[in-house]
């Protein structure tokens, strides 16, 4: 989703709206680091992941965001993941069901 969140980004610099990615290159060990820093700098976050938006690294992330960094949060963080369905074979389908751009920008101007 790392392609998918820069076009995003992209898209939002045009508006005025500047977003930081910060991309989870390996999840265990899980490096919340960056991922509190980055939220520090605005109280606010926007996940995104291609797994489901249940029992995903997602809910992980923001879970642990929520346990850190509490006394920063001025929105509540918002989740773009893939649709609650088994993914699709077929690659139409399969685009329907995955996040896109809109959804990621869409996410991002509900928490500003």
């Amino acid at each position: 989703m790392l392609e998918i969140s820069l076009k995003a980004a992209e898209q939002l610099s045009k508006e005025g709206i500047e977003a930081e990615i910060v991309d989870l290159r390996t999840l265990r060990p899980l490096d919340m680091e960056p991922v509190i820093e980055s939220f520090k700098k605005t109280n606010r976050a926007v996940i995104v992941e291609e797994g489901w938006r249940s029992y995903g690294v997602g809910s992980e992330v923001a879970s642990r965001i929520y346990e850190e960094a509490f006394d920063y949060v001025d929105a509540p963080i918002k989740r773009v993941a893939q649709e609650e369905v088994p993914l699709p074979y077929n690659r139409n389908l399969e685009q329907m069901a995955l996040p896109n751009v809109d959804d990621v920008i869409k996410a991002v101007k509900e928490v500003l």
